[in-house]
């Protein structure tokens, strides 16, 4: 921490009824007083005109000042609720850089709250996710670990760990009674239900970062099979235009919705085809680059048009696909069945349920509502810790020493600290903290 006073909005970027500017640090009150001149009382809001420095009136709004240490930050914070003009809050932001603050960096604030023990790294972690949270079960599983669910179970794991890393280490000072305490059966039960402990929490946070995650769908083939139309009938609404002729959808179109609890980005690509117009010939790249890089590609054809069919856009080879068939109600009802294909019609809904079905199992969607939302490097630290866990068992039965165990038990110990902070190198900090919005 050093010491000084930062500023920034914390609202988004936009016109909005109102647009709240906050301030943390030691000069937060002086802002605050200089700028209403008046005199702020810790949380009690007062209605102000807010000046500029010659006086003028900048806009109006309400002070909220907050001592220290009871604070978003745990340092003296100002908040100034203000019009949700972009213009006129950066008029006010200028103001208060003139008034001694400095512009913070993405994240700053929630680092400060991390630093002055007001949040641990796991629930300023929970701040972004929920900002940034695409879906309604995300965002009740980011509140859970704001809450503090995620570090609880750390915790509990963090405590076992650290008692059965005590009884080893006392053992190696009692070198006489050394050999009989590794011996011991009790030694080995105490790091097998350690074992299931963490892995009961891994599997719980790999579901967390699933569902954090925003998951990309693209959806491919030849021109005119009918791509945009199941896009349409996917996100529930007419998102993108419909028409019999080829080549109509020239980029990409992408719709985010909220799929079986998940975050979900359906994209509709231009038809692949060896394209003469110079358009054409770019949105057929685009689509050939996305598709790459999708989590979950849908190949579209055309049921009575089966030479589309052959259409297959390139792939990687860890890419998860489904094979579609669309327009099976322009067939007879005795020829709608294809092997290996789930037939629909964009058009009528046939065959969608089970095809949303089919999407659902591809991503990974889970129905049971998760204990917290999690990140990769959560699900990391987590797998270290059960590797070391592994190791103390294997010297424990062994018969390898208590020093090698206790040294096992350390390593796990750390990696759980990485996960809420407590051993958590400072570049590590640093780039978790540059993720975050800047006035958060």
């Amino acid at each position: 921490m050093d010491g000084d006073t930062i500023a920034a909005i914390a609202t988004p970027t936009g016109r909005g009824g109102i647009g709240v500017i906050r301030v943390s640090g030691p000069e937060a009150r002086a802002v605050g007083e200089k700028l209403s001149r008046l005199k702020l009382v810790p949380r009690r809001a007062r209605k102000a005109i807010l000046l500029g420095a010659t006086g003028e009136a900048l806009d109006s709004g309400l002070l909220i000042y907050f001592e220290r240490p009871a604070s978003y930050t745990g340092e003296d914070v100002l908040e100034i609720q203000a019009h949700g003009s972009p213009v006129g809050l950066s008029m006010l932001l200028e103001r208060c850089l003139e008034l001694g603050a400095r512009l913070a960096r993405p994240g700053e604030f929630s680092e400060r709250a991390f630093l002055n023990g007001k949040l641990d790294l796991v629930q300023a972690e929970a701040v972004a996710d929920l900002i940034a949270s695409g879906s309604r079960r995300a965002a009740k599983a980011a509140m859970a670990s704001l809450r503090g669910e995620l570090s609880r179970v750390i915790g509990d794991l963090d405590r076992d760990t650290r008692k059965l890393r005590a009884e080893v280490e006392a053992s190696i000072d009692f070198s006489d009674e050394a050999e009989n305490f590794i011996e011991d059966e009790g030694i080995s039960a105490a790091l097998r239900a350690l074992k299931e402990g963490v892995s009961e929490v891994l599997t719980e946070a790999e579901r967390g970062v699933l569902l954090g995650q925003r998951q990309r769908l693209v959806l491919a083939g030849a021109p005119n099979v009918g791509k945009s139309s199941l896009l349409n009938r996917l996100a529930g609404e007419d998102r993108a235009i419909v028409s019999e002729a080829p080549g109509t959808t020239r980029d990409l179109i992408r719709e985010l919705v909220e799929f079986s609890g998940m975050a979900l980005e359906l994209v509709d690509t231009a038809g692949l085809r060896i394209a003469e117009e110079k358009v054409e010939v770019e949105g057929v790249r685009r689509a050939r680059e996305v598709i790459a890089q999708a989590d979950l590609r849908i190949h579209l054809w055309d049921a009575t048009k089966p030479e589309t069919r052959n259409v297959w856009p390139p792939m990687r080879q860890d890419q998860a696909k489904l094979e579609v068939v669309n327009k099976v109600d322009l067939l007879p009802i005795d020829e709608r069945e294809f092997s290996g294909c789930i037939a629909v019609s964009a058009k009528t809904g046939q065959g969608i349920q089970a095809l949303r079905k089919q999407i659902e199992a591809c991503l990974g969607a889970d129905e049971r509502e998760p204990a917290f939302l999690a990140r990769s490097r959560h699900v990391e630290s987590l797998k270290a810790c059960s590797g070391h866990v592994d190791d103390a068992l294997r010297f424990q039965k062994q018969g390898s020493g208590a020093e090698l165990v206790a040294e096992e038990l350390r390593r796990a110990h750390n990696a759980l600290g990485e996960i809420v902070g407590f051993t958590t190198s400072e570049d590590i900090l640093g780039e978790i903290f540059s993720t975050f919005c800047l006035g958060k």
